[in-house]
């Protein structure tokens, strides 16, 4: 691959970074699929892009999940059309929106208390399950005295 990802106009990803290999696809196509390779891995190390801090590249591993190699590399791969090209385009736009997404920080969360209205029902509603249940039980008949 000889063309850079640009994620957007502060940032871009330079072709070195990038690893694209062609496989043969999986899945139904006929002969097709056992003839060419058409299923494109793109892999890139966000660890070794100097572009990247190192709090979007935390966020970035965080969001790959199950993309992610050993040595940290995201694997992405692109299936969803019959040309090469088609899935290079496709692949790089999954790693684009995956970037664009590890740029935004998360909302910090304030921490708020409760309603005492809110309370006042969790309580009730726990004593009515408790009435609800103890109704249930079998009735003591020997404290009748």
């Amino acid at each position: 691959m000889n063309t850079p990802i640009i994620v957007n106009e502060y940032l871009t990803i330079p072709a070195e970074q990038l690893e694209v290999s062609a496989v043969r696809s999986s899945g139904p196509g006929g002969q097709n699929v056992n003839k060419v390779a058409t299923c494109i891995e793109l892999r890139f190390n966000p660890e070794r892009c100097q572009q990247l801090s190192v709090p979007v590249i935390n966020r970035l591993l965080a969001l790959a999940g199950k993309r992610i190699d050993s040595e940290n590399t995201i694997i992405i791969t692109s299936q969803k059309y019959r040309e090469q090209s088609r899935n290079l385009d496709d692949a790089c736009d999954k790693l684009k929106n995956m970037i664009l997404k590890a740029l935004t920080p998360p909302k910090p969360r304030r921490a708020t208390r409760p309603t005492r209205a809110s309370v006042e029902r969790r309580i009730g509603k726990k004593k009515q399950t408790s009435d609800k249940k103890s109704q249930r039980r079998r009735p003591d008949w020997s404290d009748n005295d």
